[in-house]
């Protein structure tokens, strides 16, 4: 089975600046952390609230899950950090 996504909950870990949201590869689970830079790089007019990150991580979920594939893909791991560079 791929990486899927069936929980579209999301949430901001305001110590770490990053986005945290999760995958499913058959049982396994795997956390994904998007830090804020990434989203200024997909939108650079980011509201730089809670609120904004979440609107743009929300209009941009189909790309980001894209990007977490790719990197899930590459290296296998429970916990995978996602970047500005990871953006295309």
């Amino acid at each position: 089975m791929a990486l899927c996504f069936p929980n579209q909950s999301r949430s901001y870990d305001e110590v770490h600046d990053q986005i945290r949201f999760i995958g499913h590869d058959n049982v396994f689970e795997v956390a994904f952390c998007l830090e804020i830079e990434a989203l200024v790089k997909i939108d650079r007019l980011l509201v730089r609230t809670e609120q904004g990150y979440f609107a743009v991580f929300d209009a941009a979920r189909d790309a980001i899950e894209r990007v977490a594939q790719r990197a899930y893909h590459r290296a296998k791991k429970s916990m995978i950090v996602l970047s500005a560079a990871d953006i295309n």
